[in-house]
């Protein structure tokens, strides 16, 4: 659906991306097998969430994308690399396109995944290290905000490569994918981290029991 240009841009991103994936050594954490085992459980669970969608228009789908709770899990890098993992997945179904991954993967994985991480960081700087700031914070707002800027950024690329029209989109997908899939989104990542948070914290590698909850 994307003009060539675009897709070369995606690819040359993702190839950036992989490279500094590379050199800042995140990837030696999954040669231990339990890391390793939860990542892809955690993965192959998001791939099947991504299954259940719905669409408008070729190009233009709906569905939960559960790349903030795999931040929260993981940091910045992993979860980047599962949303990849993912696209690669549904390429390989015949749900996404091998030739607009890169692209695909800037704004479905990279650009949730960087959001969400801005706000982990920007929560524990600013506000008190709180189980509720934490989970309020990240799991509700931090999804919500990752998932509406995934709807907006889709807007603009899909609206300036000419595949529809912004008037087409305004109407018939921006409002559907930046706000109301952003609200189911903030409910069940924030659901999904409280339940972690409480009953299996070692999954969430951001989330510290002495910080968030000693002398709570």
């Amino acid at each position: 659906m994307l003009p060539e240009s675009f897709r070369l841009v995606g690819w040359i991103g993702l190839a950036v991306l992989a490279w500094r994936w590379m050199m800042s050594g995140d990837w030696r954490r999954l040669a231990e097998p339990a890391r390793l085992n939860l990542f892809l459980g955690a993965t192959v669970t998001i791939l099947a969430l991504w299954q259940i969608r719905t669409g408008v228009r070729p190009g233009l789908s709906f569905h939960l994308y559960g790349i903030s709770a795999l931040t929260l899990m993981f940091g910045f890098w992993r979860a980047t690399v599962a949303g990849v993992l993912i696209l690669v997945a549904n390429a390989a179904f015949g749900r996404g396109s091998w030739a607009g991954l890169g692209a695909d993967a800037l704004l479905l994985a990279a650009l949730p995944a960087g959001l969400s991480w801005g706000v982990l960081g920007a929560l524990e700087r600013y506000l008190p290290k709180h189980f509720f700031v934490y989970v309020l914070g990240n799991g509700f707002f931090g999804a919500a905000l990752a998932v509406a800027a995934i709807g907006l950024a889709t807007t603009a690329v899909v609206a300036w490569s000419g595949a529809y029209t912004l008037d087409y989109l305004l109407s018939h997908y921006t409002p559907y994918a930046s706000l109301l899939l952003s609200w189911a989104e903030a409910f069940s990542t924030g659901m999904a981290v409280t339940v972690m948070a409480v009953y299996r914290p070692q999954w969430l590698e951001t989330f510290d029991d002495l910080k968030y909850l000693r002398d709570k």
